[in-house]
């Protein structure tokens, strides 16, 4: 497989590392969490510049670490779709920048290729087709995996992801951002049956439901109006020492239904697909309730499972450079014009490496 320098930027962490055989060399990653969370989720135009500042002290960073110089490079890799526009102009441009200057070809990466792939820097995969589950704070979706850049999208949600869904309801519980890791945390010795919530579905419009999507909005609405029960009646009973706003019951049942939902529907979608292997990657992919469950429904169903390593569940470079080098193994690579795009179907991830730039 090539060597390859790989950058992300696509929203707000800064990332850079170097990938050869699904072997990470060097890794780094600068997290814009803390800065953030002052505002209770991303913003665009601080995460773009915090990109410029850290991005090329990141490089120099992985290849010290490596060993590795620009001369000995079989490519350079960058995130270029989906992602927030002016968060992925950075890692695009410089990129673009080093591989001109280099010599080197430039190989664009489809951000969710990258999770596809973060999988495959933990145990080996089987061949395909296998069943990829890809939960994250912009996505939840139910992917065919049949070979590198061979995918179909069998389930999808229909409103928030299931870690946008984290972050608004941490939120709602005061309990910060992001989302996960802190429901996740205040959960963590809750009851998670305590609360009977929903597990949205979707309905067709000829009738029925769709077997694999998912909703999340009924569920915050269903959390929004607990919380507000909860509230009157403590409210109602302060003094006679009523009980105080259970935190821990709330966020471990909220936790408990959301990973119900995404394994239960999952492993549905493998059994009746025909697929013996369901593979779990994307930022939730970290949460050790979601992994508990699915390990569990798997074994019961006679399904194999995987998931992406801890360390590259959330946004990291490495992936990004594992995609690359599967791109370049095959004889792709990007145009120097090509752009960056905020939105870009999966599926269409093949137009990142036509002779003429689709964007």
């Amino acid at each position: 497989m090539p060597l390859v320098l790989a950058l992300e930027t696509s929203c707000d962490e800064s990332a850079a590392a170097i990938v050869r055989d699904q072997t990470v060399l060097a890794s780094a990653v600068a997290s814009q969490v803390e800065e953030h969370a002052r505002w209770g989720g991303v913003v665009p135009e601080i995460a773009s510049r915090r990109h410029v500042e850290a991005l090329p002290q990141l490089i120099e960073q992985v290849c010290r670490d490596s060993g590795v110089t620009m001369a000995e490079l079989d490519g350079i890799a960058a995130t270029a779709a989906p992602g927030l526009v002016g968060a992925l102009l950075v890692a695009s441009v410089t990129g673009r920048t080093l591989a001109r200057l280099h010599g080197k070809p430039f190989v664009a990466v489809h951000h969710l290729e990258g999770h596809l792939c973060s999988v495959q820097l933990g145990e080996p995969l089987p061949p395909g087709p296998y069943l990829v589950l890809l939960v994250s704070g912009g996505h939840t979706e139910l992917l065919r995996v049949d070979g590198p850049g061979r995918y179909l999208r069998l389930g999808r949600s229909h409103d928030d992801a299931a870690g946008e869904a984290f972050d608004k309801v941490s939120r709602l519980l005061g309990l910060g951002y992001p989302g996960g890791p802190a429901i996740e945390a205040a959960g963590q010795n809750g009851d998670p049956l305590r609360f009977a919530l929903p597990k949205g579905r979707v309905s067709r419009p000829e009738g029925g439901f769709y077997p694999y999507d998912f909703s999340f909005s009924g569920l915050k609405t269903a959390m929004l109006r607990q919380v507000r029960a909860l509230e009157a009646e403590h409210q109602a009973e302060h003094q006679a020492g009523g009980e105080p706003l259970p935190l821990a019951d709330l966020a471990a049942s909220f936790e408990q239904v959301v990973a119900q939902v995404l394994v239960e529907r999952s492993c549905r979608c493998a059994r009746e697909q025909g697929l013996g292997t369901l593979v779990l990657v994307g930022g939730v992919a970290a949460n050790r309730r979601l992994r508990q469950l699915l390990e569990q429904r798997c074994g019961l169903d006679g399904l194999a499972w995987r998931v992406a390593p801890l360390a590259y569940c959330t946004d990291n470079a490495a992936m990004i450079g594992v995609a690359g080098a599967q791109r370049l193994a095959g004889g792709q690579s990007s145009c120097f014009d090509l752009g960056v795009a905020a939105r870009l179907p999966l599926e269409q991830a093949g137009l990142l490496y036509e002779s003429q730039p689709c964007f």
